[in-house]
């Protein structure tokens, strides 16, 4: 008997894991006895929130597939609950599950804007696109109450730097103020996310996250007003999503996107025995299947954590999905150039006040 309510959420299951010798939780015997006198049904898990107080905000990295050596991420954890998450093992340094504690326990960092606005003060730095949203969603629904997005992109305004945005939210539309004139100075670009146009496979992949319908007019709205949207349709889910690319590419092209990109889904740590949980709930009846083309795109594992194949995928199912995705873009006449950004304009801020907060 289950002693909560999993409804809504993305992951079936909130194992604690062991990589880094933590204790595995263990439920209290009496008081699953007591839980089980009650009648009803089992409550809902509720979100929380935790402050945070890093003491940096500004993350660097190295990798040779990315492209971008710098990002900004207000939050851990990720409300919109996408089983697929591959941010779902960070939790793990929290002693939290990155099932289902990963979606309902987040993390929020209020001084996230102060911490960036002296970071890119500090002598000698030199800019390049921040990126926003490489982790977790930077819209997720708990921003809608703390702001922080806002608040970061407010210092990246004032101070001239440029900046990206990755989300699968059409709350990013809020801070067209601030994004749209950024844009014009060839200081921002966003990039919307959308994996499925099927509103049920949307319920269980992304169960909190906005309907595509959603995100498809933000790209509209977006480039409307002269912000350059690129369409992410990722990651591509092999016998689940992967019969919507050309779909998905046609939508955002219409809408009004002018790059698109894609990458194959990624199951890292605790992200496999995840996924394979949520497909055995959802589509048992294929779920051999996809784990078995998910191998073979990852050289026989569940992931393949190499440089320059780890976002690619090799075989010949990631050759299949690059041909039909490259096709879609062609025909619908998507760039596949990155939106080159401006760091010339670039204000080092004068003191330690924000002039904007």
């Amino acid at each position: 008997m289950p002693v909560e309510s999993h409804k809504g959420r993305g992951a079936t299951r909130n194992t604690t894991p062991l990589r880094f010798g933590l204790q595995a939780r263990e439920m209290d015997g009496d008081w699953l006895d007591q839980r089980m006198q009650i009648d009803g049904p089992a409550p809902k898990r509720r979100t929380s929130v935790t402050i945070e107080k890093p003491r940096t905000i500004l993350t660097r990295n190295k990798s040779p597939d990315i492209g971008f050596d710098r990002s900004v991420n207000p939050y851990r954890g990720c409300e919109h609950g996408c089983i697929y998450c591959f941010a779902r093992p960070t939790h793990a340094y929290h002693d939290l599950s990155p099932g289902l504690d990963f979606e309902s326990k987040l993390f929020v960092k209020p001084d996230a804007a102060a911490l960036l606005h002296q970071t890119l003060g500090r002598k000698g730095y030199t800019p390049a696109p921040i990126a926003l949203g490489t982790n977790t969603d930077p819209y997720q629904p708990i921003d809608g109450r703390w702001q922080i997005t806002r608040e970061i992109l407010k210092v990246l305004w004032e101070l001239k730097h440029p900046f990206t945005i990755t989300t699968k939210s059409d709350r990013v539309l809020r801070d067209l103020d601030v994004i749209a004139p950024a844009a014009k100075l060839g200081l921002a670009a966003v990039a919307l996310s959308v994996t499925s146009l099927d509103p049920k496979v949307h319920a269980t992949l992304e169960p909190r996250a906005p309907a595509a319908r959603k995100r498809i007019a933000a790209i509209r709205q977006l480039a409307e007003v002269g912000v350059p949207v690129y369409l992410s349709v990722s990651p591509v889910i092999p016998h689940i999503t992967d019969h919507e690319m050309e779909a998905i590419v046609e939508a955002g092209a219409k809408a009004g996107a002018g790059n698109a990109f894609s990458l194959p889904v990624r199951l890292p740590h605790e992200v496999a025995p995840l996924f394979r949980d949520w497909l055995d709930a959802h589509y048992p009846e294929r779920a051999g299947k996809v784990m078995a083309t998910i191998r073979e795109m990852r050289g026989g594992r569940d992931n393949d954590p190499n440089f320059h194949s780890r976002l690619t995928g090799k075989g010949v199912w990631a050759q299949l999905f690059r041909k039909r995705f490259d096709k879609a873009c062609r025909d619908h006449g998507l760039g596949r150039e990155k939106f080159k950004l401006r760091t010339d304009l670039f204000e080092p801020p004068s003191g330690d006040q924000l002039r904007l907060l």
